[in-house]
């Protein structure tokens, strides 16, 4: 199972925009999360194609889980 922690925020036209980080550490800290997307915003290094980040809108985790199928 591939788990991936999907940030999500909103930017200037106010449409969500989604950084993935790749097998994150569990359980996830809330307090250390929150504070690294301030971080990201404070930063202003992302811009979507509709504009800059402007705030935060969530946070999740997703699980995946893929089954290889042989074909012969």
């Amino acid at each position: 199972m591939a788990k991936t922690l999907e940030l999500q925020f909103l930017n200037t036209a106010g449409k969500t925009v989604k950084i993935s980080v790749d097998s994150p550490v569990e359980p996830v800290d809330q307090t250390a999360l929150n504070a690294a997307m301030d971080q990201l915003l404070a930063a202003n290094i992302f811009i979507s194609t509709d504009g800059e980040f402007v705030s935060k809108k969530g946070a999740r985790i997703i699980d995946r889980s893929v089954t290889e199928i042989t074909l012969g």
